[in-house]
């Protein structure tokens, strides 16, 4: 039974070795991640700034997160604003929309409607 169990465990290493010659191979993913910060950034700024210039809401107030991977086309924006502002949710969803349809132009960075993912708060 422990000659079996010993033979078993040494063909099952072995298995597992063949997969693991050559180098191994390191992908550099820091320009990728680097791009995203910046068109994150980007992309943040010229939501500020189109929604302050379309309503009536100051820059202190607006609180927006971004996340996803720009670079593949994905993009997650939550824009949280104060209750008391009377400003339409559609309003501010278009303003994103337009923002990110711009910021994507100027980067060449194609991002499809479908992995947009737009969250309106008040609070």
């Amino acid at each position: 039974m422990l000659k079996k169990a010993i033979i078993s465990g040494i063909v099952l290493i072995s298995i597992l070795l063949v997969g693991c010659n050559g180098e191994p191979e390191v992908l550099d993913d820091s320009k990728n991640g680097e791009n995203d910060t910046n068109l994150l950034s980007e992309l943040k700024n010229e939501i500020i700034v189109s929604i302050t210039k379309q309503t009536e809401i100051d820059s202190e107030s607006i609180a927006i997160m971004l996340g996803g991977n720009p670079v593949k086309g994905i993009i997650d924006v939550s824009v949280s604003f104060p209750k008391d502002v009377k400003v339409d949710d559609t309003m501010i969803q278009q303003l994103v929309e337009d923002s990110i349809k711009k910021v994507s132009e100027t980067e060449n960075v194609t991002i499809s409607k479908e992995d947009i993912a737009i969250k309106i708060e008040k609070y």
